[in-house]
């Protein structure tokens, strides 16, 4: 089957689960929170494996960018706001929050079948809805495993579930997961001076490699002042940056 496939491909490339462990330590907790509060499946968090490797900075090359790799047209409709130093595409908490909204509206439209919210966030809702027809027409099933969906998106749930069952059972994969603490990596932080990332690093001894790595949607955020409003900082030095940066 599909599933035994994509398992023996992620299971024989324990690397890649690897980094995508270490990168999602950063962010897994905030996609997981959100999907908490909302009572969405917790699966929903291991889109970004598949779509990014966890890597919000990841550029396709069709253009889709980000966590969870959208084109420019989804990030408009979906309000993420793109300027020529900002893509929210790239915003981890934009990103998510955009993309959590649109999985629970796919959820309410196809009844609680995540399955076929799944589908839809993959190949587009009217595709779905087109192959539900085609089947209804001729008197099939309609559920995800029976629709005529493209190749991609036939193959989307058996890695979200082949990526369930690794993390489930890393040992029996040979996979090494980093650990991904149940608190807040970061925390969010109101700049009201236009400085650069450098600068700021420099003015409140953050780490500039963190805050480039948080805030990847400031393009040109290591050498230009950026009139940031907000700017995501680690949690553990979120009250020093503060207090440093309103201090100037």
């Amino acid at each position: 089957s599909r599933f035994q496939t994509d398992l023996a491909f992620y299971g024989r490339y324990p690397s890649f689960m690897n980094g995508v462990s270490q990168r999602s330590s950063r962010f897994m907790f905030y996609v997981v929170d959100e999907l908490e509060k909302r009572n969405m499946p917790l699966e929903l968090a291991l889109i970004p494996v598949i779509e990014s490797a966890y890597n919000p900075k990841a550029r396709s090359p069709g253009g889709a960018a980000g966590l969870w790799q959208m084109m420019d047209g989804t990030g408009k409709v979906l309000g993420l706001k793109r300027t020529a130093s900002y893509d929210g595409r790239h915003d981890v908490v934009a990103s998510t929050d955009a993309a959590i909204d649109y999985l629970q509206r796919l959820g309410t439209k196809f009844n609680g079948d995540w399955y076929l919210a799944l589908a839809a966030y993959n190949c587009g809702e009217l595709n779905v809805v087109n192959a539900i027809a085609r089947n209804r027409a001729k008197g099939l099933p309609v559920d995800y495993w029976s629709l005529p969906l493209p190749g991609h998106t036939r193959a989307y749930i058996p890695k979200i579930l082949a990526i369930r069952e690794i993390i489930n059972s890393p040992s029996k994969y040979k996979v090494d997961l980093h650990p991904i603490p149940n608190r807040p990596y970061f925390a969010k932080v109101n700049v009201t001076s236009a400085m650069s990332l450098s600068a700021a690093a420099n003015v409140t001894g953050v780490d500039v490699n963190d805050l480039q790595a948080l805030n990847p949607a400031l393009s040109r955020a290591a050498t230009e002042p950026l009139m940031c409003k907000n700017l995501l900082v680690p949690a553990s030095s979120a009250q020093s940056f503060a207090s440093a940066i309103n201090n100037l």
